[in-house]
């Protein structure tokens, strides 16, 4: 079931912890949204020995599959924890990419426990480019 981003939130404030099911797989439509958790947050780069390198940036990582990159360390998603449950929504899919080249949807995030919110992308690169 996929639900609209306001709509999402009206009923999560209505049942609270009662919403707990997650749809499977990522919104396909621009203004749609799903529920998830975090599975990780890190920063955008790791050294040589598999280290984070906080100053490349931030990368997080949903269990339904959705991934988030900036060359910016972003301090809404930087804050979020392993497991928190989050509202995933759809805000932007780029047009005109070469066939079978998805990358650069931008969705926008809320973590449920902290209230904040973040806009990434999904890729470093939009279609087309490096």
């Amino acid at each position: 079931m996929r639900l609209s981003c306001a709509y999402a939130l009206a009923l999560l404030s209505l049942a609270g912890p009662a919403v707990a099911a997650q749809p499977p797989g990522l919104p396909k439509r621009v203004g749609t949204c799903v529920f998830s958790t975090v599975r990780n947050v890190s920063a955008r780069l790791e050294d040589g020995s598999g280290r984070p390198v906080p100053e490349s940036g931030t990368s997080i990582s949903l269990a339904n599959g959705l991934y988030g990159v900036s060359y910016s360390r972003v301090a809404a998603a930087q804050n979020a924890r392993r497991g928190d449950r989050v509202l995933a929504c759809l805000v932007s899919i780029p047009r005109h990419c070469p066939p079978g080249d998805d990358r650069g949807r931008i969705y926008t995030t809320t973590n449920l426990r902290t209230m904040e919110s973040w806009t990434l992308p999904d890729s470093q690169h939009m279609c087309g480019g490096a």
